[in-house]
């Protein structure tokens, strides 16, 4: 069945149900069900396909380092071909190993991550009660089509877009979607065609929640034909961007395979150009150097070192309620610029509190906020807002109680504890009666004691609803209890409560109640009264007539004469620890927008009590947002920190402005109607507990907890990782520089050094490759893992964020590199002259050894300047002997480093397979001292650049 395609809350809803083929009567005939059904498909919201683990798996291999080391393998291959194929390419096969692990690490954390995520998204499968063939059916919710009759009551999902046919005291909440955290009163008539979305009060929607009342609705629309639908259509146009790191890798990596190529291109068509002759030799040594180059040149490790650093990353985070679903997304936390957060649930606790009492005899305040009914009522007689210190007592006592348990008893919302855990079952506003009846204490007293014989259901029309009771302690007394809008209430009361007394409602005291409810509103305090009365002899003998005739009454005209209790303030409050995260986020140098579908003086208040804003800033609307063009709205978003009445389509322009210009976006939500903006962000970030199934999906990060602070703990954990991977990549870089110098400058220098008298014919390398293989997977990982951990030894909240167009490895880190690079190379290549007879360095009784044993000094040299490198390159400026001993990893790492180079050189079986031979301790000696020269010119380099600032 096709859905209406005119704006069916302006409709009649007998016209509604014609135009579908139904009747509100009866609904749908199953058979007329299972056709449409089948016509239309489940009422489920489109999503796209789960990509295949295969698929997964390949993703990791799509990267340009790793193609590069792809060429390595074809090239060292292709060279023991050419070499006769004898024993096993150990170095093809090597680096294929790394490149498969790799994949496999990202693979396998990636699937956690989604796991993780899944786990948090579970939920049970809706169901809805319908009238098919005039009976009453209970049906999975995926299971309606359009012209199905839903039944709706209290706690009720609603399972699909539907016109309302009939309304009785019906609320309903659509926080979810619209961001309105009150219910909304629902009625079946007709509203304009123009009306917004929570404004459509003939409509109840797919994903929203019955808080009172019982309706009648037609559906109207399924699956994609939603409001969800359209939000989750919203999704697909939004094309997810790689994140700053990995945009920056895959720079780097590109430009190491520019200069690995070029380097190794020029190099062997030099050699190839400079032979003699070009024979099968000549050109197997000339594919070895390039492959020799290639592997110095890349760290063959960086992807997966990479990869375990952001997994570590990700699994410290989900031990404080944050799951990551990709991995790279950590990064992009530490670099969010502004955090568009939505109000309702995630800045503030989406539990109702009332905070004020209004009382003939004075002002009140409610300690404590949320559901959880710890704190007190107190007076507040110089009306700052604060408790007095003297206690609620006299006439002030009799009348807050009035107040609040009448309050509480013209409700049809329960307060439990399920496990320590408070929450409200119906109303949120109606269970701040409840919550704060408990505070004062006398909860107890009207238990057993009452019973509602009667009641005036609440509408939008009416702003007002009543009970009637009757009192177990006095036969035949019957009280109404009334509660709505003050304006409305003060109209049908003559008298007010005074102590346990009464008194005359003369001018003077509605004077006072009328500034006392405008001065809440000024505070975006939401304001109900509640009044009372004891029924007429006569009224009450017509309540008990009524009650034995069954049926229902209408008890409307009851509402009059009524003696005023009192009125109260409530408020939706913010988060306990909001505002500090909100303030930290601020010391960070972040911007902080709330971004809510709630009204703007209620948004203007929770963000100036949060530090968002300060006190009467301005907000913009979602209908002022819609007049603006987009440079308009460029101008906007740079100055306005506070956005209400905002739809779905508004906060993704607010987002793309942001991105326009220049800022790095994390986007909080919780509900559907902030899916769309999530995947807008670069990085969305959902609530775990509260959030929709739609807006799990859209995130790129989820929050257990539902905690804000939450987000500013990650983003510091964030720009701790992104230290990090500073740290091992400067290390990792300046390493593999060192080996790219050392491999080239030993064929450029090797008649100097007296590298060339060895040559039995070709090149001789100062390196082969399997100990250049040895040095970038075994000696390297290690401390480039350690570092990747590294304790955070500043203040990583102290500064600003880092801008998109910041470098991961800017000038400056660069230059260290090189010259870092530099002083190894040349270390080894000094080292490697030393021991060799005819170089430039002759010393007596040293330059005496054969070609492997002084390569393996000079290996070994290069090893070991690569450890003391680890400790230089924890910082750029600072000192490697600050905060030395705070990483014992990097301490276990060195010291395994070093004892995997004795054994690469002292054990028999590992000479042969890595080209050494044993040195001595005269060796060892120059090795050490050889290898310690980049961390002294290193800590002279740091001196110079903090003399100069």
């Amino acid at each position: 069945m096709t859905p209406p395609t005119t704006t069916v809350w302006s409709k009649t809803a007998e016209a509604v149900a014609a135009a579908v083929g139904t009747d509100t009567a009866t609904g749908l005939t199953p058979e007329e069900a299972a056709r449409r059904l089948a016509t239309d498909g489940p009422n489920e919201l489109p999503s796209t396909p789960p990509v295949p683990a295969w698929r997964r798996f390949l993703a990791h291999f799509q990267d340009p380092l790793v193609y590069l080391l792809i060429a390595a393998i074809l090239i060292s291959a292709a060279a023991w071909v050419l070499e006769g194929a004898h024993g096993l390419p150990v170095d093809a096969l090597v680096i294929l190993a790394v490149i498969t692990l790799n994949a496999v690490l990202g693979f396998v954390q990636e699937s956690k991550a989604a796991d993780a995520v899944a786990a948090l998204s579970a939920m049970t499968r809706a169901q809805s009660t319908v009238l098919r063939g005039g009976n009453r059916l209970l049906v999975p919710s995926c299971d309606l089509v359009v012209g199905d009759v839903l039944l709706l009551g209290e706690g009720d999902q609603v399972g699909a877009d539907a016109r309302l046919a009939q309304a009785a005291a019906l609320r309903v909440i659509e926080s979810s979607l619209t961001g309105e955290a009150d219910a909304v009163s629902k009625t079946a008539e007709a509203v304009e065609a123009q009306a917004e979305l929570a404004e459509r009060s003939s409509m109840v929607y797919r994903g929203t929640s019955v808080a009172q009342g019982t309706g009648r609705a037609v559906v109207t629309a399924t699956g994609a034909d939603t409001e969800m639908g359209a939000i989750a259509r919203m999704l697909d146009s939004v094309e997810e961007e790689p994140t700053p790191l990995s945009k920056e890798i895959a720079q780097i990596s590109k430009m190491l395979g520019a200069i690995v190529v070029v380097i190794a291109v020029v190099t062997v068509a030099t050699l190839l150009l400079l032979a003699d002759v070009i024979t099968s030799h000549t050109v197997i040594d000339a594919l070895l150097l390039g492959v020799s180059l290639a592997v110095a040149a890349v760290p063959e490790g960086l992807p997966a070192i990479l990869s375990v650093v952001l997994a570590l990353g990700v699994q410290r985070m989900a031990l404080h309620k944050a799951v990551v679903k990709k991995l790279t997304s950590v990064e992009t936390l530490g670099s969010a610029s502004v955090i568009c957060s939505d109000k309702t649930g995630t800045l503030t606790r989406s539990e109702m509190t009332i905070q004020e009492v209004v009382t003939l005899s004075g002002d009140a305040v409610v300690t404590g906020t949320g559901y959880v009914p710890e704190g007190e009522v107190s007076p507040d007689a110089d009306g700052d807002g604060a408790p007095d210190v003297e206690e609620l007592a006299g006439d002030q006592l009799a009348e807050v109680t009035v107040v609040l348990s009448g309050g509480a008893m013209a409700s049809d919302a329960e307060l439990a504890a399920d496990e320590g855990v408070w929450s409200v079952i119906g109303d949120p506003t109606e269970g701040a009666f409840l919550v704060a009846e408990r505070k004062l204490g006398t909860n107890g007293r009207r238990e057993g004691r009452f019973e509602r014989v009667g009641e005036v259901p609440f509408t939008s029309e009416r702003k007002l609803m009543s009970v009637i009771y009757t009192d177990a302690r006095h036969e035949g007394r019957v009280t109404i209890i009334s509660k709505g809008a003050p304006d409305v209430l003060l109209e049908r009361c003559t008298q007010v409560r005074r102590g346990t007394g009464e008194q005359v409602l003369d001018e003077a005291v509605r004077r006072h109640f009328t500034e006392a409810i405008g001065a809440m509103s000024g505070r975006a305090l939401r304001t109900l009264g509640v009044a009372s009365r004891l029924l007429t002899a006569e009224e009450t003998a017509r309540v008990t007539r009524a009650l034995a005739e069954g049926g229902e009454a209408d008890f409307s005209d009851l509402e009059h004469s009524l003696v005023l209790a009192g009125v109260v303030g409530i408020i939706d409050p913010p988060r306990p620890e909001a505002a500090d995260a909100v303030a930290e986020a601020h010391r960070a140098g972040i911007r902080v927008l709330m971004i809510t579908g709630d009204h703007p003086a209620t948004a203007g208040r929770i963000a100036a009590d949060l530090g968002i804003a300060e006190a009467g800033a301005s907000v913009l609307t979602g209908r002022e947002l819609s007049a603006m063009d987009d440079r308009a709205l460029g101008r906007a978003v740079a100055c306005t920190n506070v956005y209400a009445r905002v739809a779905p389509e508004h906060k993704m322009r607010i987002v793309a402005a942001l991105k326009s210009q220049g800022h790095t976006v994390a986007m909080t939500g919780d509900g559907v109607n902030d899916a769309p903006a999530l995947r807008q962000a670069d990085i969305g970030v959902a609530m775990g507990v509260t959030g929709t199934q739609v807006t799990k999906e859209a995130a790129t990060m989820v929050l257990a907890d539902d905690n804000f602070a939450t987000i500013v703990a990650a983003v510091a954990e964030g720009r701790r990782i992104f230290d990090n991977i500073r740290k091992f990549l400067r290390y990792l870089l300046s390493s593999n520089m060192g080996e790219v110098m050392t491999v080239f400058g030993g064929v450029v220098l090797a008649g100097v050094i007296g590298l060339s008298e060895h040559a039995t014919s070709g090149v001789v390398l100062p390196l082969v490759a399997t100990q250049i293989l040895w040095i970038n997977l075994v000696t390297d990982s290690g401390p480039a893992l350690a570092m990747g951990v590294d304790p955070s030894v500043e203040d990583v909240m102290g500064r600003s964020p880092r801008r998109p167009t910041d470098r991961v490895i800017d000038a400056s880190m660069w230059a260290g590199v090189i010259m870092a690079g530099a002083v190894m190379g040349l270390a080894t290549l000094a080292t490697l002259d030393i021991f060799l007879p005819g170089g430039l360095i002759e010393i007596a009784g040293t330059s005496v050894d054969d070609l492997t044993t002084a390569r393996t000094a000079a290996f070994t040299t290069l090893v070991l300047a690569q450890l003391f490198n680890t400790l230089s390159s924890r910082s750029q400026s600072v000192s490697a002997f600050s905060h030395l001993f705070v990483n014992r990893w990097l301490w276990g790492a060195i010291a395994l480093g070093v004892a995997l180079q004795v054994a690469v050189v002292q054990v028999p079986v590992l000479q042969a397979a890595f080209s050494t031979a044993p040195l001595d301790l005269t060796h060892w000696a120059v090795c050490l001292v050889m290898g310690s020269l980049v961390l002294w010119f290193d800590e002279l380099r740091k001196v110079v650049r903090r003399a100069r600032g």
